[in-house]
């Protein structure tokens, strides 16, 4: 059942864009509260459910595979893939947010100074011109770095230390943030929600 709770759903506000992914059970936190419906394609429309409305639909429409529904000693409740707001108006930001795990994607998880490509828990980010040299976290000063060279540059620039970047860092060109997370792992439900889209949460000064 835990696992299950942890399967990803689709959050989008009341004007149908999507702004975020959630765990199911956070969702159905939401549906139990009122803050937002279960949104589920049939044929060439979506119809809405409220949190009573699914229970109801669940128990006339078992699951096909026991990951697809979360069960109580009462009743099997399917799980949600997508859910609609009802309470918030958020609009998804077109900026692509400076996070670190979209530096990692950017660098495609390789060391900006020895090449390296490296599983993400032995990568870091590294800020090129240092913050205590005025360096600001910006798309142009941070690059991701494995922790050797991390260490090996420390609060230097990288002529300092007696290293070279393998590419200057750039601003990416947007693109759904969503999409970009799941690293191309989406289900089919969610295919006309993504377009404009955004998930993780903004590095700061």
């Amino acid at each position: 059942m835990d696992a299950a709770l942890e399967q990803p759903v689709l959050v989008l506000n009341r004007l149908w864009q999507a702004i975020n992914i959630v765990a199911a059970r956070r969702a159905f936190g939401l549906l139990s509260r009122g803050q937002a419906q279960v949104v589920l394609q049939q044929e060439d429309d979506y119809r809405t459910f409220s949190m009573l409305d699914w229970i109801d639909f669940s128990a006339s429409n078992p699951p096909v595979a026991p990951q697809e529904a979360v069960r109580t000693p009462h009743r099997v409740i399917l799980l949600p893939k997508v859910i609609l707001l009802t309470v918030f108006d958020q609009l998804p930001c077109k900026e692509l947010k400076l996070t670190r795990s979209n530096v990692f994607e950017r660098d495609k998880d390789t060391c900006q100074y020895c090449s390296r490509i490296l599983p993400r828990e032995q990568l870091n980010l590294d800020h090129v011109i240092p913050r205590d040299q005025g360096g600001r976290t910006t798309w142009e000063n941070i690059v991701c770095s494995c922790i050797k060279c991390n260490t090996r540059k420390a609060n230097r620039l990288p002529h300092e230390a007696g290293m070279r970047l393998i590419r200057r860092p750039v601003r990416p060109k947007w693109r759904p943030v969503i999409a970009l997370a799941l690293g191309g792992r989406r289900t089919e439900q969610w295919r006309d929600f993504l377009d404009v889209a955004y998930w993780n949460v903004e590095l700061e000064e």
